[in-house]
């Protein structure tokens, strides 16, 4: 329990289990950032305080397994940060944040999350710290060889089980390959992303992809590795292609160029009591792994 004056809130972080609970949830999520949240798996967690039946602030849990030179990692992102109007104020975020660091100190290698320009003050009040990330790009061109790339359909059972086996096999061009994480993958590819996954048979592999004019934006790829990252790419970009920019850290690409990543209203803090990365390797974490 925590009491804010005359009011006691209930702690739960089991809320997938109560059908009103995660039906409130949702509708806070909704209504805080157009969010619709109907399905999430056990590396998704909630920590929410009620009021009686209603959600009225949540921090959720992110488990990000990932591999890093080598080493595996598991990495916790704080994410869905969102109070109702009517209890802000109330320190209710900050009991919230405190009882996830009493869980995951001590049983993960580092803590992040991505704040928006209206609490860019408040995380700093917790040991995180402001830190850059760096994308790749480099050039590309379409191919006129005879392999088609297919679009796969996040509708169709059997594509979406096609994706999933190629998942498994992971990005072997990643520095930052998220792993045993498919059920945030179809976070993406169920809604903003499902018209942007291709199958290519000849070379084994699929791509997350989207091409706005003359650049391609890839952002992830699931293959073995027996063929080189450019020639997967060139199947993808239509004619006028000129340029590939990577939503995930890419692992020696030549002719690449690295900028600064720059997102409206997205920054990234790291709890530097932990371990950072990002304070001696300009790399980015997958855009596909933001929850």
């Amino acid at each position: 329990m925590y009491e804010v004056g005359n009011i006691s809130f209930t702690f739960n972080k089991h809320i997938h289990s109560n059908e009103a609970y995660h039906h409130s949830f949702s509708l806070l999520a909704q209504k805080t950032f157009g969010l619709s949240f109907q399905n999430w798996t056990d590396k998704y967690i909630p920590h929410v305080l009620l009021d009686g039946e209603n959600v009225v602030s949540n921090v959720s849990v992110n488990i990000i397994d990932t591999m890093w030179k080598g080493t595996l990692k598991r990495y916790i992102q704080l994410g869905t940060v969102m109070t109702d109007n009517a209890y802000r104020n109330m320190g209710l975020s900050r009991f919230l944040i405190n009882r996830i660091f009493a869980d995951w100190l001590n049983n993960c290698d580092a803590i992040y999350l991505y704040a928006n320009d209206t609490a860019l003050d408040f995380y700093p009040r917790f040991g995180f710290f402001k830190e850059e990330e760096y994308q790749c790009s480099m050039p590309i061109t379409h191919t006129y060889e005879n392999v088609k790339a297919r679009k796969l359909n996040m509708s169709n059972k059997s594509d979406v089980e096609l994706l999933h086996k190629f998942y498994h096999i992971s990005n072997p061009f990643s520095a930052l390959p998220m792993l045993d994480n498919f059920g945030l993958l179809m976070f993406y590819c169920s809604a903003s992303m499902k018209d942007c996954v291709y199958y290519i048979e000849e070379y084994s592999a699929i791509v997350i992809a989207k091409q706005n004019d003359e650049t391609l934006i890839c952002y992830d790829i699931f293959c073995d590795k027996g063929f080189p990252m450019a020639s997967i790419l060139s199947h993808v970009v239509l004619k006028g292609c000129k340029n590939v920019i990577f939503g995930f850290a890419v692992e020696n690409a030549e002719d690449s160029t690295l900028s600064l990543v720059q997102e409206e209203d997205t920054t990234l803090f790291v709890l530097q009591s932990k371990e950072n990365i990002f304070s001696d390797n300009k790399t980015m974490l997958p855009l596909l792994s933001h929850a």
